[in-house]
């Protein structure tokens, strides 16, 4: 391998890994007030919501219901805090169990 090859791998990867790690290994030393601290405890709904929200419109075209159900049991388990891979996992079911008796 090329030595210039491997500089830029390994300058991709502390461009990539920096901007990972650094505030996780800071934030525990910083404070935030009250409202801040809801948004970042929002964070992970809303890039949940980002992620689900385009693919309940495509996910089976001849079965529309299947997408929205999925969304619904995702939002209404994000609505009462759950952990998103439970949000995640709930909507998998609840559309597993829709193909597998309809």
């Amino acid at each position: 391998m090329h030595p210039e090859i491997l500089l830029m791998i390994l300058g991709m990867t502390l461009v990539t890994i920096l901007p990972r790690v650094l505030p996780a290994v800071f934030i525990e030393k910083m404070s935030f007030g009250p409202r801040t601290e809801k948004f970042l405890r929002l964070v992970p709904y809303t890039a949940m919501a980002a992620m689900i929200f385009p693919g309940f419109l495509t996910v089976d075209a001849s079965r529309m219901d299947i997408g929205l159900v999925g969304a619904l049991v995702a939002g209404a388990l994000a609505w009462k805090k759950c952990p998103v891979m439970v949000c995640v996992l709930g909507a998998i079911g609840a559309d597993l169990l829709l193909y597998l008796v309809f």
